[in-house]
């Protein structure tokens, strides 16, 4: 039997704590550390955040966009930091926010949740705004294979609300609509299923009940954005231990380029989120 990524993840955060550490190579992160804002100031930065998550942080987080800008040479940094980091035992969340209709959701879960597949994650962020019913084939093609899905339900971004707050059938809001769909996905786990929700530590409290998700809860917000741990503390009081994912990004890696001041950072970190978080 394959082991669930739920379960995978939640002995992660209970082994590592709840940090997940983004790698986010912008223009603006790589010229900070003195950087050209090239493949090969992609790489370095890439495997140097990953070095320094090693054994810190439950997860780390790549996203996409700033390997792609890069277009193949990106994706062939991408492709060596996914691969270093299944050497070091490091959960991968590919921040791609793929999302489209049945058909393509296919070529989209053969691309990262297929083991043979060079940009193989142990999850993949999902856009859901074509309708989570295009999603079943992903669903089904991550839990075959041990893999996760995290689905956008409250981004941290402000502009994010108006579609995800909407009303829909009286006084049901996007957002919660979505959960309860998620919910139904996990219903037949055991502990916590494996179609996660990505939820911002700057939003409000959803009104569907956070703790009947049973599945995991990916974080953005936290640090630059200016979210902190006793908010996350308060968003996600009730839910099952262990399933909660912070991601930090921008504030530990500008701790660099020093490998031992970014790992200094990621673990100041870990342990305020894990002294906030039950």
């Amino acid at each position: 039997m394959v082991d669930t990524f739920g379960d995978r993840l939640r002995e992660r955060i209970t082994d590592f704590g709840p940090l997940c550490v983004g790698i986010d190579p912008s223009h603006r992160q790589l010229t900070s550390w003195e950087r050209g804002d090239d493949v090969s100031g992609l790489e370095f930065f890439s495997l140097a955040m990953l070095e320094a998550s090693a054994g810190v942080a439950a997860a780390i987080k790549p996203q996409v966009a700033y390997f792609e800008r890069f277009g193949s040479a990106g994706y062939r940094v991408l492709e060596r930091l996914l691969a270093d980091a299944r050497d070091a035992r490091v959960l991968v969340i590919a921040d791609a926010k793929r999302g489209d209709i049945a058909s393509t959701n296919d070529g989209y879960a053969q691309a990262w949740l297929r083991s043979d597949s060079p940009l193989a994650s142990d999850a993949l962020t999902m856009s859901p705004y074509l309708g989570l019913g295009t999603m079943t084939g992903l669903v089904d093609a991550a839990a075959s294979s041990g893999r996760g899905i995290f689905v956008v339900v409250a981004s941290s971004n402000d502009e994010g609300r108006v579609v995800q707050e909407a009303l829909i059938d009286g006084d049901t809001r996007v957002e919660d609509a979505l959960l309860e769909h998620i919910a139904q996905w996990n219903a037949g786990s055991d502990v916590v299923g494996s179609v996660g929700a990505v939820v911002g530590a700057t939003r409000d409290r959803p009104r569907f009940d956070l703790a009947r998700v049973k599945g995991p809860f990916l974080v953005p917000g936290v640090g630059e954005q200016g979210a902190s741990p006793e908010h996350v503390a308060r968003l996600f009081a009730g839910v099952t231990p262990g399933t909660v994912l912070v991601n930090v990004s921008r504030v530990v890696s500008s701790a660099g380029p020093d490998a031992t001041s970014i790992r200094d950072a990621a673990q100041r970190w870990r342990d305020d989120l894990a002294a906030a978080l039950p």
